[in-house]
């Protein structure tokens, strides 16, 4: 799950990770009074100006026209109504962007040096580690894509958090020493209090910077929950803006189904993360591209698969679909039937082209058989599975 901008600091705060003075605005006069506010509690300078910042689950703002600045109430009311309800796109957004229902409004800092610091799960060596680098600012990607030797890697151990030698080592790729270094280090400590208080998967600052004046500020944060141990921090669950995710990942999460929306037109209905990832494989290999993926879940019933069908078909790009089941617990007769069902009642017209194999599996494809449906294809290998539907979607397309 992820946090807004706003909610990420708020979180740095209460940690010690020092941000810039800010407050949070949804409408034009809310942010008239939040600028009036934060010019108060920043000294009343005759010439204040600060940031009104689009708050949305994606990076690339600044460069969408996202991040503006005021210098008056007046202004940042008019640049707050000029952002506030609508879609904004950015780089990491999609052509359909996402909805902006806050701005946050915070000072300006002369800044004297941009630095990104991050902590992550390395779940190649399944341990967490820091991330760090000199290269902060707003083309980080493409730094860690060209330039890889630029960002540092310390992994960090879960009983003991960051090492001394760890700490050192960070300050040095980001040229502290002294007291800059130790105060690197503290911030590094706090971050990784609150990365496994929370249990994070990623918190990212970038940038980081050192201000004129020498302090460490976090002038962007993004925090990005586990989903699987939201249990435990119902204060955090219920920090979740549901208008910032993709409805049909949002559906089905909300009756059990993990579906990641992708960008081909070959739909994908398998059980088991492992084997929707090697579906989606295959297809590609053969010359198709996957919609989606999805695992309905090993223990999934007749209505779990005809919900799993009613999401991959409101993806209107959707022009075949790939069924692909071994039954272990669950059994190819229960998703044959709901096969069946979902053709039925959901008027499916796309081919479908079934791969089942596993626990019931004669009694699955007879179901299928005596169907006599049409669009309905039973395949026994994957490989013939892949082909097939990658020759019947090209044909609808």
């Amino acid at each position: 799950m992820k946090l807004h901008e706003y909610q990420a600091k708020q979180l740095f705060a209460s940690v010690g990770i020092p941000v810039p003075r800010g407050d949070v605005a949804r409408t034009s006069a809310e942010a008239a009074s939040a600028y009036r506010t934060l010019r108060s509690r920043c000294g009343s300078p005759p010439a204040f100006l600060c940031h009104v910042k689009a708050q949305l689950h994606a990076g690339g703002r600044g460069k969408a026209g996202g991040v503006l600045t005021a210098r008056s109430d007046a202004e940042a009311s008019a640049q707050a109504q000029g952002l506030l309800g609508r879609r904004l796109v950015a780089a990491q957004t999609g052509a359909e962007g996402l909805p902006v229902t806050a701005v946050l409004l915070e000072e300006q800092v002369a800044v004297r040096q941009e630095l990104f610091l991050a902590m992550t799960i390395d779940r190649f060596h399944a341990t967490p580690m820091v991330l760090a680098s000199r290269r902060g600012g707003m083309d980080i990607e493409a730094v860690a894509a060209t330039e890889p030797g630029a960002i540092v890697r310390e992994p960090i151990d879960v009983a003991d958090g960051p090492s001394a030698q760890a700490l050192s080592r960070v300050a040095s790729t980001l040229g502290c020493a002294g007291a800059t270094a130790t105060a690197c280090g503290e911030l590094i400590r706090a971050l990784w209090r609150l990365f496994a208080s929370t249990d994070a998967s990623l918190i990212e600052i970038n940038p980081l910077v050192i201000t004129e004046e020498g302090r460490w500020l976090a002038l962007d944060a993004k925090v990005v929950l586990d989903d699987n141990a939201l249990f435990r921090h119902p204060e955090l669950a219920s920090l979740r803006d549901e208008s910032q995710e993709q409805p049909l990942e949002l559906e089905a999460s909300r009756i059990g189904i993990s579906y990641v929306g992708l960008e081909g037109n070959i739909g994908c209905l398998v059980n088991g993360a492992g084997l929707a990832m090697a579906t989606n494989d295959i297809i590609k290999l053969s010359g198709g591209s996957p919609a989606n993926f999805l695992d309905v879940g090993g223990g999934a019933n007749v209505e779990q698969v005809t919900n799993a069908f009613a999401i991959i078909l409101a993806d209107p790009r959707v022009t075949a679909i790939l069924v692909n089941i071994f039954g272990g617990i669950m059994r190819c007769d229960w998703v044959a039937q709901g096969l069946l069902n979902a053709t039925q009642q959901l008027k499916v017209t796309v081919p479908i082209v079934v791969r089942l194999q596993g626990t019931n599996v004669e009694e699955g494809r007879q179901l299928l058989k005596s169907a006599q449906r049409l669009n309905l294809i039973s395949v026994d290998e994957l490989a013939d599975a892949a082909r097939k539907i990658v020759q019947l979607a090209a044909r609808k397309a």
